[in-house]
């Protein structure tokens, strides 16, 4: 069978988005506003106030991302072998709130901050595969990219208010970061009530085998799981990390710091806008195009940022392009995905693709930034760019094969 079939199946329109799946959204939504109100500045925190390299933020944004990686393994295989995925989510969220109140605690102690960070990405790492697998355990095969794309849609508001919700508590607190850290605590707890109160777990049939570490391997043996695991993974390689981006615009047109904040919130407005939309035109083309169109639109971006576009034009496009080429590959490689694995072992699966792009990514990042710090930034993008051709043909190759 090829994958552009399975991919492309019919669909029962909009009424294939369950209430669980909106539930989640709600869930996300809220985390994400408690979230990206911390992570908003970080980039600029870092590489202006406390004047690391590129090569130093490129390890530190790398590690950021890449050191979920075993937990999301840990806690795909905890929800299939336990059978109770929004149980490892819910855990994962309430770790995450937890961290928020260690903000508070850390004051400026490097190690401190560290170890907070860390907490915050566990739970990150914990809940993102089972939710997802929550999310295609309560949709039918034909509707995965509509359900997805209003899922990262709401998740996309999330991201979109959570820095103004930030630049808000500032300006009323006075500038203070502690009420910013205790209103964020605040806000992810909220999320943690809605997910106990509104979303339903989905329990797996049962299986004649337990879910084991030998059953996992099998994962692994089949073809169009490899394929798709390698391909994710190459993509996440050509990926650099969201700082790199908004600094090199950031530091190209002269954007005040104040500014700085606002080039996220403009990229999570694209996003929420395009998801859902996105997704519904995956279900309709393909998930397979629509992915690598959004990786077509990656790769523009970073040519733009040396290219002769400039001023409020380059900004603008920018920004717009890379919120497409979240909404065009985030949710829809998971529908991509999701066919192809077992319902027994589907939190597992994820997590496993997901693990693959993440130990790309801080591959990609380290690169980056030793890239940028000896030849430059113009060549790192030029690269970068490169890296993103070489990719996609490869994702081609392995998604078109037979599986």
């Amino acid at each position: 069978m090829y994958l552009s079939t399975i991919t492309r199946p019919k669909t029962a329109g909009w009424k294939g988005v369950s209430a669980n799946v909106f539930a989640l959204g709600a869930v996300s939504l809220v985390t994400d506003v408690s979230s990206e109100m911390v992570t908003a500045v970080l980039p600029l925190y870092l590489v202006v106030g406390l004047q690391l390299s590129p090569a130093a933020y490129g390890l530190i944004d790398g590690v950021y991302t890449g050191a979920t990686t075993l937990l999301r393994l840990v806690g795909g295989y905890l929800a299939d072998r336990t059978d109770r995925r929004k149980g490892v989510a819910g855990f994962g969220y309430a770790l995450s709130a937890v961290a928020k109140i260690g903000l508070l605690l850390a004051g400026s102690s490097t190690a401190a901050l560290g170890a907070v960070i860390t907490l915050d990405r566990a739970g990150k790492g914990l809940r993102t595969a089972p939710r997802d697998a929550l999310i295609t355990l309560s949709t039918p095969a034909g509707d995965l990219g509509r359900a997805f794309g209003v899922h990262r849609a709401m998740d996309g508001v999330g991201a979109f208010a959570g820095p103004l919700v930030a630049l808000a508590v500032l300006a009323l607190a006075g500038e203070s970061f502690d009420s910013v850290f205790m209103t964020s605590f605040c806000i992810a707890a909220l999320g943690v009530v809605i997910l106990v109160l509104f979303v339903r777990d989905h329990r797996s049939p049962v299986a004649s085998e337990p879910v084991r570490v030998k059953v996992i391997g099998g994962l692994w043996r089949d073809g169009g799981v490899r394929r798709v695991v390698l391909a994710a993974s190459l993509l996440g390689l050509a990926t650099i990390g969201d700082g790199f981006v908004y600094l090199l615009l950031q530091k190209r047109e002269g954007l005040s710091i104040g500014w700085f904040p606002l080039l996220a919130v403009g990229t999570s407005l694209v996003y929420l806008l395009l998801a859902a939309p996105l997704g519904a035109l995956a279900d309709r083309v393909g998930r397979l195009p629509v992915m690598l169109g959004g990786y077509v639109a990656l790769g523009a971006v970073y040519l733009l940022l040396f290219g002769p576009l400039g001023g409020w034009a380059l900004v603008v496009v920018v920004v717009a392009l890379y919120g497409v080429f979240y909404a065009a590959t985030d949710g829809v490689l998971m529908a991509l995905a999701g066919p192809l694995l077992p319902e027994r072992l589907r939190t597992t699966g994820i997590a496993l693709i997901q693990s693959g792009q993440a130990l790309a990514y801080l591959g990609s990042s380290v690169l980056f930034g030793l890239a940028w710090q000896f030849w430059g930034p113009e060549a790192a993008t030029r690269l970068a760019a490169g890296g993103v051709a070489l990719t996609l043909a490869a994702t081609v190759v392995l998604l078109g094969r037979r599986s």
